[in-house]
Order: C-alpha cells, then structure tokens, then sequence
C-alpha cells in the first residue's frame, strides 16, 4: 500500500506559492496504477482518497504506522465508487460485486478488505475516501440507481450537469427504509456529477463550507483536454490545470470549482464535522478576486 502524505497549508502562506509549489502541496496525480493501492493521507480532516486498481492480484487494505492501526479501518469508515471494469470488493470474507458506477460503504471495525477484478482486461478503478469514525454502520452497495440524481445547470449558462449521490444522508434513509436496517456514516459523503456535452463549468457561482474540507477527482477528460481547477480565498484565487484522472485536494477556506476544454466528470467527496450536502456558504461571481 502506497500512501503519501501532505500537510495542511494556512492561506497567508499559500499565496505565496508559485505554481509548482501549489502543485506539489494540493495536486495528486497517476491515481490509478494497475495492480497498486496509491493513497494519500491529508491533515485536512485527516482524509485518506485515493485509487485501488486491481488488474492481476487482489489487493487489500491493511493497517499502517502513520494510522497507528492493526488494522486500516479499526477507527475509520470509507466509501469507494468504481470508474473502471465490474469489479469485487470482500469484506471480512463476504463479496460485493461493484461494478461500473456503482458505490460502496464499509464502516468502521472492518478487518479485513480487498478488492479484485471480474476481468483482468478491463480491470476495475476503486476511487475511495475514508475518514475518521466514531461509530460502526451498516456495510451497504450503493448501485448507480440506488443514488439521488439531481440534474442542475443550464446549456446558457454553460453548467448542464447531473449530480448524482451516493454516500449521502437522503440515500441511507431511503435504503433503510427499504432494507429494515439503519445505515448511514459518521463524517463522509460522496458522489459523482457529469456534466452535459457543451458544459463546461462546475459549481458556479462557487462557495466554501468551513465545516468540512473536499478533494475532487477529475476524469473522463478526453486527449489534450484539461480541467482548470479554481481554488484559493475567495478574494486571493489561484487554479491548477488538471489532466484526465487526477485529483486536488480543497481545504474547507477554500473555494473548489472547475471548468474545462470539454466536458468532463468529476467525484466529489467530504470529510468534516457536517454532513449536511447544502451546508454551503455560496458566494456570487462578482465577489471573486
């Protein structure tokens, strides 16, 4: 298992950065390498995302000195969606078949869990984000038309895009009610939103929410196509360009927002002390600096 590590970085500092350095601090890139676990672990919220692609061998979640855990998910939860091939996860010896655009909870006390292809010539892409819990729920398979699908946005305004949530309070209720169990999760949320062919921007007018902190992940960029990713103080913005498949980490001060060559998808995932999807302090363009 390869796991990273970054710091968290104050906004006085960041803008100073150069455009390297606020690469270096906020940018991961190659997420998804066959047959490897590549994680990184950020002191904001603590988070851990990453990609887990499985091709030939199984690959398995384990226990490390920077979580000072037997085990990794003794004091965490997380939540995977697949990008890639139809794919199985196993958890502590029971199988979830995870395929394509299809989600996954696993809450705390797991021991064990894995992650294996169907076909090793279109293997699965696990993109998964894990924080610290304080409580056991229910594992539950979210399949794609399990998820809310909010379609929001306009062609005139550039932004036609539908949002689709998984690992989300709305959702664990419905499932509950459907499966007579209460599911739900301590600090995550997650989904996926694809925009339209023609749209370009995402979450615009653009906002910050200082109760939690995101990392999205960027894919579906085709060729040279590239997704500018805005961040930084609203009044001190900065971007980062993005290529297919990589993701950039968003502390809760700054604002996360994108617009790219051609339209694209993007995970978004939330760690943090609310997990209310609306608990947004929104901002209007004309206030951006």
């Amino acid at each position: 298992m390869n796991l990273d590590t970054r710091y968290s970085n104050h906004f006085d500092d960041v803008k100073h950065y150069d455009t390297q350095t606020l690469r270096d601090h906020f940018l991961v890139e190659d997420i998804f390498v066959e047959d490897e676990v590549k994680l990184t672990y950020s002191h904001n919220d603590r988070i851990i995302f990453g990609g887990i692609t499985p091709k030939t061998k199984e690959l398995k979640l384990e226990g490390s000195k920077e979580l000072a855990a037997k085990y990794f998910l003794e004091r965490r939860e997380l939540g995977t969606i697949n990008i890639g091939g139809d794919g199985i996860v196993v958890v502590d010896g029971k199988e979830y078949n995870v395929n394509h655009y299809d989600a996954l909870y696993v809450g705390m006390g797991v021991k064990e869990i894995s992650f294996k292809a169907k076909d090793s010539s279109n293997p699965p892409k696990f993109y998964m984000i894990s924080g610290t819990a304080h409580r056991n729920y229910p594992n539950v398979l979210i399949n794609y038309d399990d998820a809310n699908h909010k379609p929001l946005g306009t062609l005139e305004d550039c932004n036609k895009r539908t949002i689709n949530q998984y690992i989300h309070d709305e959702v664990f209720a419905r499932l509950s009610e459907r499966d007579g169990v209460e599911y739900g999760s301590c600090q995550i949320a997650m989904g996926l939103t694809k925009l339209d062919p023609g749209s370009n921007w995402n979450t615009m007018p653009a906002h910050t929410h200082e109760r939690r902190m995101e990392v999205y992940l960027y894919f579906d960029i085709e060729g040279d196509n590239v997704v500018f990713h805005m961040m930084g103080k609203p009044d001190e913005t900065r971007h980062i360009v993005m290529k297919n498949e990589s993701a950039v980490i968003s502390p809760s001060w700054s604002i996360h927002s994108g617009v790219g060559t051609k339209a694209y998808t993007f995970i978004w995932g939330m760690v943090g002390e609310n997990k209310d999807y609306d608990d947004q302090d929104w901002l209007k363009t004309s206030e951006l600096k």
